[in-house]
């Protein structure tokens, strides 16, 4: 950690998490929640804005950087409350002249393609937005992806090119069966061309000097999913399921998302540049398990993000749920505090999952090979014994038929309550006296489309039109089902 040198803003809140060292490839800083992950990213960004007016910045779309644009959108036009000075200084950013955006140069990340520029769900939109208009930068400065200004053979548009906005890929490398596909792959061709170019002009800027970025669930940064080369640049491309699930809240459904392709920048376009700040950040649990992989693996293409390790100033800020499944985190929870039950229960289940034995099956042996099982204080047979008998009690006070209650379920999504409890609601609806009320707190349009349920259902019927769905041949099928 010696050889790491932190800003005085990343001094400020690592000294606050209470955290002195790390074990990673990467150093991470540790916040207690998202808003405050926000904070601490807008502060970062003006402390580097100061130092370098005329910069390269790369900042990051949709709901990962929303309480940064809205701290860094507060700072700039409040400058001079004291309230927001006192906090400024708290955390080690003692400006005392407003930094002025205008020098800055922006570099649009990514984009999905084909998509109108006026479209609320484009990135180009949302950077106009959020970015150029919201913090004052000068939009002459910014390279921008707009899909209604990457030319297509024939001076066409994508609406002319690719009427149904499928793009096939495969032109690339295949024989032409029709003259539309003609058109579509010297417009792909085109497209490619463009994608070079834009790289070019990113280099002629002398690279990116500031990049801020999510994560996601496959650990992508940008667009450059599981399996990106490292040295990849921007470039037309297909995206992963997990990338798609992912967009179809911006696209309107996954059956939309799937055949979208994107233009993204390239991991070697993040680090072309050797003296770049390249920040992740990462919140909530859901990242945990791709946080601890991008942190603690080699550099390698299944993990996008270990392409940071070449960059001295590549940093990782995390909430503490991101943080969790980290070998330091883990230690750390096992190490402070003192000992309990929950510790013991944790360190055992996690060592059966470990080596693949059932609790009774475990030995002496196995708990003392283990780094956090050997914490455990008093017998190791008396431990495991105590935490079978508590998994056990658990398990029966679930079993135990409940009357007379209220149950309101909560859901961000119609299928997650089904999913995730649905034995237990099978078990306690038996009882006439109990009242179920369940709250689906989305509209599901992210989900699944009105023009989805329209393709299903005529699908359903032509198979009851064809007699393929035997079951309903049955005379009471309709009023007591399949059995």
């Amino acid at each position: 950690m010696s050889q790491i040198r932190l800003t005085k803003v990343e001094q400020s809140f690592q000294k606050e998490s209470g955290i002195t060292s790390w074990s990673t490839r990467v150093p991470y800083i540790i916040v207690d929640n998202f808003p405050k992950l926000g904070l601490f990213t807008s502060l970062r960004f003006l402390e580097w804005v100061a130092e370098n007016p005329e910069g390269v910045i790369s900042l990051p779309t949709g709901k990962t950087p929303e309480h940064f644009i809205k701290w860094t959108e507060h700072f700039l036009a409040n400058w001079d409350n004291k309230e927001l000075i006192s906090l400024r200084e708290k955390y080690g950013l003692d400006l005392k002249k407003k930094p002025d955006l205008r020098g800055l140069h922006f570099v649009q990340i990514d984009e999905f393609y084909p998509i109108s520029p006026v479209q609320h769900n484009s990135f180009c939109n949302y950077v106009n937005t959020f970015y150029i208009d919201k913090f004052g930068l000068d939009r002459s400065k910014a390279l921008l992806i707009n899909c209604d200004e990457i030319p297509l053979a024939g001076g066409k548009t994508y609406q002319q090119v690719f009427p149904d906005l499928n793009v096939d890929l495969s032109l690339r490398y295949r024989d032409c069966r029709t003259p539309q596909e003609k058109l579509q792959q010297q417009s792909i061709f085109s497209i490619d061309q463009w994608c070079s170019e834009y790289e070019q002009k990113i280099r002629d800027k002398g690279g990116i000097g500031f990049f801020l970025g999510g994560i996601g669930p496959d650990g992508h940064i940008a667009f450059n999913c599981r399996g990106s080369d490292h040295h990849s640049t921007t470039r037309l491309t297909a995206t992963n399921f997990e990338t798609q699930a992912v967009a179809a809240s911006d696209l309107g459904g996954i059956e939309i998302s799937r055949k979208r392709l994107v233009i993204t920048i390239g991991l070697e376009t993040i680090t072309w540049k050797p003296d770049a700040i390249a920040i992740i950040i990462a919140a909530g649990e859901a990242k945990a398990g791709i946080v601890k992989h991008s942190l603690e693996s080699p550099p390698d293409n299944l993990y996008p993000a270990t392409v940071l390790q070449k960059l001295p100033n590549s940093r990782f800020y995390l909430t503490a749920g991101a943080a969790s499944r980290l070998n330091d985190s883990v230690m750390r929870y096992y190490q402070q505090n003192g000992w309990n039950q929950q510790k013991s229960e944790l360190a055992v289940i996690n060592l059966c999952k470990k080596i693949q034995k059932y609790g009774h099956h475990l030995v002496p042996d196995d708990l003392k090979a283990d780094p956090f099982c050997r914490m455990i204080p008093g017998s190791p047979a008396a431990a495991v014994e105590s935490v079978m008998q508590s998994i056990q009690e658990k398990l029966k006070k679930g079993l135990v038929e409940e009357t007379n209650q209220v149950y309101l379920h909560t859901g961000p999504h119609h299928d997650d309550i089904p999913l995730a409890i649905l034995p237990h609601i099978a078990h306690q609806v038996r009882s006439a006296t109990n009242k179920f009320h369940f709250a689906v707190l989305t509209s599901g349009f992210t989900a699944v489309t009105n023009h989805f349920l329209r393709d299903a259902l005529i699908t359903t019927r032509s198979f009851l039109d064809q007699g393929e769905i035997q079951m309903t041949d049955y005379d009471d099928f309709f009023e007591k089902g399949y059995l």
